[in-house]
């Protein structure tokens, strides 16, 4: 297993004055002093609209 990603940029402001919050996967941003939350919601699926058949013709 590998170590948990850290945002590199705030997503409001895109400076990089981050701190973690006390909660597990809240960030403070010291430049436009938003706080925010990241969480994993799961693999995504086909978001192409494809089967992944082959259209003959």
């Amino acid at each position: 297993m590998s170590e948990r990603a850290v945002p590199f940029h705030c997503p409001y402001c895109a400076e990089e004055t981050l701190r973690p919050l006390e909660t597990h996967g809240q960030w403070a941003c010291a430049s436009c002093r938003r706080a925010f939350a990241l969480r994993f919601l799961g693999l995504a699926g086909d978001t192409s609209g494809s089967t992944g058949e082959e259209v003959s013709g």
